[in-house]
């Protein structure tokens, strides 16, 4: 496992790229399995999860040819029977082959034992019973799971139970191809959620209500090959705007997704951190940290993490890591996931006053004597970030620990701050 060692306390500045999109670039690589035909990606990162995917798609005998930018997929010669222990394990994205797969060769298993399978019992019901609304079979024999499709899938209308990405992307790669036209209420409407439907109707699927919460989807007989810019990570823009804003440098951000940032920014403005948008991009400068008083006086200024349109919960991390030098009390409230802010009791290693009121909600207090330190981070990316954003406003030298999940989204993130004037470096233990 490696760890970071970071020398903060330096400004960081200059002009940077946001890369193309974690979340939208894997359901895109897994919904090429629905063609025959050739699906070629621009502005691809390079991340572990994509490259697992396509080691898979060639052990399928599936043309893939990968190049620094971009991605070429082409299933003409894939087969139609696979192993189970071929499936790629360890990532969350293999739950998006199931789709894909039922339709590639008309079954799909699964290991449901613990020796590695990703695919959790928590993470997989939303999907199974989606496909079983289609019209699949879903069969447990004890230690794995059998899906059979029948010679048609046929349209389904469904109400999420909450507002899952991964479970609104397995609707979406069912009914493409179910005869009539499906429904789905309650549905994700993130931006890459979006972008995904815009990929599949290029592709020549009919997916009307995009980015809403309402899902209409007319069933076609076949897809088609097609040509796509994977959008720009706005996770990755939020977390460039949080670390220049909080270092004090002057960062200008470029990236053609400004019209999805507008909330985040006006979170990040509440906190005291300098973050305006400009054309092109957006672009940071020495803040204030003065947190924003509310009208009503007795009320605590709140950021509210919850699904899309809120403040994403995949950017709360990083805020709370930029706001350690905030002048005020702070209440970061993850409505998303239960328990994803145990990890600030590392922040008070940094001297942070940081108070885990419950599961769910953080009080930032008033910090006046942060110091650098060695901190452990949990397998979580936007954690790890979180606390790289911390010691990078901290004059001194702090360690990351377990720090190796930044790679499974940002590949080159640490380059990158280096060339931007940052002094961090990878160490292997």
């Amino acid at each position: 496992m490696s760890k970071l060692i970071v020398d903060g306390g330096k400004p960081i500045s200059g002009e940077i790229g946001v890369s193309g999109s974690k979340n939208a670039l894997l359901p895109m690589i897994c919904g090429s399995l629905l063609t025959k035909e050739t699906v070629r990606l621009t502005n691809v990162p390079a991340i572990t999860d994509g490259l697992k995917i396509a080691q898979f798609f060639r052990d399928l005998g599936s043309k893939v040819e990968e190049n620094p930018d971009s991605l070429l997929i082409a299933h003409e010669h894939a087969a139609t029977n696979i192993e189970t222990t071929a499936i790629p394990t360890g990532i969350r994205s293999s739950i998006l082959l199931i789709a894909p797969l039922l339709y590639l060769t008309g079954r799909f298993e699964f290991d449901q034992d613990a020796k590695g399978c990703a695919l959790g019992v928590r993470e997989i019901d939303p999907h199974l019973k989606i496909v079983a609304d289609f019209g699949c079979r879903v069969v447990f024999d004890g230690s794995a799971c059998v899906i059979s499709k029948p010679k048609d899938c046929v349209a389904a209308e469904i109400w999420l139970d909450y507002q899952s990405v991964t479970a609104t992307e397995t609707f979406l790669m069912m009914a493409v191809l179910a005869k009539g036209t499906s429904k789905l209420t309650n549905a994700a409407s993130e931006p890459h959620v979006k972008y995904f439907c815009e990929f599949l109707n290029k592709m020549g699927a009919k997916i009307m209500g995009i980015g809403t919460s309402i899902l209409e989807v007319e069933g076609v007989a076949t897809l088609g090959g097609v040509d796509f810019r994977v959008p720009d990570d706005h996770h990755e823009a939020a977390t460039y705007a949080a670390i220049g804003a909080s270092t004090g440098g002057v960062l200008k951000i470029n990236t053609d997704i400004v019209s999805e940032m507008t909330l985040i920014v006006r979170q990040f403005q509440k906190i005291g951190l300098n973050v305006q948008i400009v054309k092109g991009g957006l672009l940071t400068g020495p803040s204030s940290f003065k947190v924003v008083e509310n009208f009503t006086p007795e009320l605590v200024a709140k950021v509210e993490a919850a699904p899309w349109p809120y403040f994403p919960a995949d950017i709360l991390p990083q805020l709370i890591g930029a706001s350690i030098q905030a002048k005020g009390e702070v209440l970061f409230w993850n409505k998303v996931y239960e328990g994803a802010l145990f990890w600030s009791s590392e922040l008070s290693k940094f001297g942070a006053k940081a108070f885990l009121a419950d599961p769910h909600r953080l009080v930032m207090m008033r910090n006046t004597q942060l110091r650098p330190a060695i901190v452990e981070a949990p397998y979580i990316i936007r954690v790890v970030l979180g606390l790289v954003i911390a010691a990078l406003q901290i004059e001194g030298e702090s360690e990351i620990l377990n720090a190796e999940p930044i790679k499974r989204a940002h590949p080159d993130f640490i380059d990158k701050l280096i060339s931007l004037g940052a002094q961090i470096e990878w160490v292997n233990e």
